[in-house]
């Protein structure tokens, strides 16, 4: 379904309350699965959440992830573990185009019995469980800390626990630590110091009861909303000043784009400032690669240039982000430059009206360039691929004040 989107007043205000992360709530259902003593609570109610729970319920030979690349990932480390356990992971047709053969080899170093099914270093992936000897693995830590996470939530349940030795700088740090966070809460030891990460074998894990967090890259959106508004007012619910998220840097960088955040308990209070235009705003999200949709989104309907670099793991999301950015960004108005792991914007002096935007089966296309519509409407094409990890943001929008129609209607 298409939807076309305006705000009639520019003006913003509301309380919104943000289910758990996707990030958190992922890896701890994998936990639970091997430590079944762990309680959750808040959990996400993404798509990705909800394949990743019908996953480990299921009992199929067969089982397929969709668009889920957390779960892919994950997945593919908690059924090499299961022993006596077969099973044929696969997913849509992107997702068969994603690599994951640095995380299969890792796993076959350590004894696991993995076979890819149709094209080498691609799901599908044929997986016979079984108890993994190996206590050491190097991994390159250079394109995706998801492998790293997945080896981090199955290394306590391997009789010797892991060791896991980084090759490479390693990306999106914050993922790794917050993996690191849940496992010690959960009552597992473990350290990440250098290029190398400990994690103790556990073989009775004590009860633990853990409520997960709202997701800081769904939040960051009510941000866009805010920076784009002439005035603007939003409550947010359930966060800790003290996140484990990467994407809580948010905050941080919306402070110089017009939006001060404040902390009350677990609300956070958003509302517009006024603030100077940086000439550029410059940014490295090596640590937080989910946010340059938002940002770059924003500084287009702000007209500040932008220079963002650290992306090059956005060439492999759901779609090539970068070329979808450029894509959708230029039929907008301004200019855009990408390289393998940067995007270099040049705003023009007006936004285009009533462009329709693609969302190449990508969430965070539909989710990122929706608050433009503060500044000129819009269409979103295949509106409902929000689902994937905010399945409420078009309820959430109106509440907020945003007209939003079907265009199939008039």
């Amino acid at each position: 379904m298409d939807l076309r989107i305006s705000h009639p007043t520019r003006s913003v205000s509301g309380e919104i309350s943000v289910t758990g992360s996707k990030s958190e709530s992922n890896r701890l259902l994998i936990l639970q699965a091997l430590f079944p003593g762990i309680e959750i609570s808040n959990l996400s109610n993404s798509d990705d959440t909800r394949v990743l729970l019908k996953a480990l319920a299921s009992n199929e030979e067969k089982i397929d992830i969709h668009h889920a690349g957390t779960a892919m990932r994950f997945l593919t480390a908690y059924f090499a573990t299961k022993s006596g356990r077969e099973v044929v992971l696969t997913g849509s047709q992107r997702m068969q185009e994603r690599p994951v053969k640095i995380l299969v080899e890792a796993l076959k170093s350590l004894g696991a019995d993995i076979e890819y099914v149709k094209n080498e270093g691609y799901p599908p992936l044929k997986i016979k469980g079984k108890e993994l000897s190996g206590s050491t693995v190097t991994v390159a830590s250079n394109i995706s800390s998801q492998y790293i996470s997945a080896l981090m939530l199955i290394a306590a349940s391997l009789p010797s626990g892991l060791r896991i030795r980084l090759s490479g700088k390693v990306t999106s740090v914050p993922y790794i630590e917050m993996t690191l966070s849940l496992l010690k809460t959960c009552g597992i030891n473990g350290s990440f110091s250098g290029d190398l990460i400990t994690i103790d074998p556990v073989e009775k894990q004590s009860p633990a009861e853990m409520t997960v967090e709202s997701d800081w890259s769904s939040a960051s959106y009510f941000y866009s909303i805010v920076a784009l508004s002439e005035d603007a007012k939003i409550s947010l619910a359930s966060y800790k000043e003290s996140s484990l998220q990467g994407d809580k840097s948010v905050a941080g960088i919306y402070k110089q784009l017009g939006v001060k955040t404040v902390f009350n308990g677990e609300i956070i209070h958003l509302s517009k400032t006024p603030f100077k235009k940086p000439a550029t705003l410059v940014l490295d999200l090596s640590n937080s690669p989910d946010l340059a949709q938002t940002i770059a989104v924003t500084c287009l309907g702000l007209g500040i240039k932008c220079d963002l670099t650290g992306l090059h793991t956005l060439r492999i999301k759901e779609t090539d982000r970068l070329q979808a950015l450029k894509n959708e960004m230029e039929k907008l108005g301004g200019e855009v430059r990408i390289t393998a792991d940067s995007l270099h914007f040049v705003p023009s002096k007006e936004l285009k009206s009533g462009i329709k935007i693609a969302t190449y089966n990508d969430h965070r296309m539909a989710l990122a360039f929706a608050p433009l519509a503060l500044k000129v409407p819009l269409e979103i094409e295949d509106s409902e691929v929000v689902s994937k990890s905010f399945p409420g943001f078009w309820e959430d929008l109106r509440a907020l004040g945003f007209s939003i129609e079907n265009t199939a209607i008039g």
